[in-house]
C-alpha cells in the first residue's frame, strides 16, 4: 500500500498528479492542509473533489495534515475518504472513524501508536520514517505486530523495500513523486515511472 502525498499544489495540478499515480500503480493520493495559509483550504478541498469526480471509486483521496474537526469536515464534504495527520489526537480519530472516514494518524512512540489504534485508526504512520530508519521500525513493530504501520518521511524507490521489509504494511511518499521540475515542464511519465518503481519495489517475495 502507497499512499501519494501532494502538498502545495493548485487543484489543476493535484489532478494531473493523481493521473501520472494511477498510471504507475498508485491508487491513494492524500492532499495535505497548510495550516498556516487558510485560504488555501478551499484549494484542497476542490482538488480532493476535483480527484474524487474523475476518478469516482478508482482512486482513494483524502486530506493530510489534519488537525482540526473543521478540516476533518472540509475533507468530508469534498468526498474524501480518509485523513491523515501528523499527531495522535484520539477524540479527532473516533470522530473521523465515526463519520464513516479511514483514520491514518501520526505516531513517534510506542504510546502514541497504541493510543492511535485503540481510539480506531486503521493504520498509524511513523513520521519521519527515513529519519528513523528500517531499524526503529523493526524494533516499533516486534511488540506491536498487530498495528498496521505506515512509513512516512523520506521515502524512496531505493529504501522503500528496506521499510516494508522491517514490518511496515505500506509507505507514505511525498516528495519523490512531486518534482517541481518534471510538473514544470509537463513531464507526467517521468512522475508516473517513479510511482511505478515504488510499486514494484514494495513487493517482495
Amino acid at each position: 500500500m502507497i499512499v501519494a502525498i501532494i502538498r502545495g499544489f493548485e487543484p489543476d495540478v493535484c489532478l494531473r498528479l493523481a493521473e501520472a499515480y494511477y498510471k504507475g500503480g498508485i491508487n491513494m493520493v492524500e492532499v495535505t492542509f497548510n495550516q498556516k495559509y487558510p485560504r488555501t483550504w478551499k484549494d484542497t478541498a476542490a482538488a480532493i473533489k476535483a480527484i474524487k469526480d474523475t476518478f469516482n471509486d478508482s482512486v482513494m483521496v483524502g486530506a493530510g495534515t489534519v488537525l482540526t474537526e473543521e478540516q476533518l469536515k472540509i475533507c468530508e464534504d469534498a468526498g474524501g475518504e480518509f485523513m491523515v495527520t501528523p499527531n495522535m489526537n484520539a477524540s479527532l480519530i473516533r470522530k473521523c472513524v465515526a463519520d464513516g472516514l479511514m483514520a491514518m494518524p501520526g505516531a513517534l512512540t510506542p504510546t502514541e501508536a497504541v493510543e492511535a489504534y485503540n481510539a480506531g485508526a486503521k493504520y498509524v504512520k511513523i513520521f519521519p520514517a527515513g529519519v528513523l530508519g528500517p531499524g526503529y521500525i523493526k524494533a516499533i513493530t516486534a511488540p506491536l505486530s498487530h498495528i498496521p504501520f505506515l512509513a512516512v518521511g523520506g521515502i524512496s524507490p531505493d529504501n522503500i523495500a528496506d521499510f516494508i521489509k522491517a514490518g511496515c504494511a505500506g509507505a507514505g511518499v511525498g516528495g519523490n513523486l512531486t518534482n517541481k521540475e518534471w510538473i514544470k515542464a509537463g513531464e507526467w511519465d517521468k512522475i508516473a515511472a517513479v510511482a511505478r518503481s515504488l510499486v514494484e519495489n514494495s513487493k517482495f517475495d
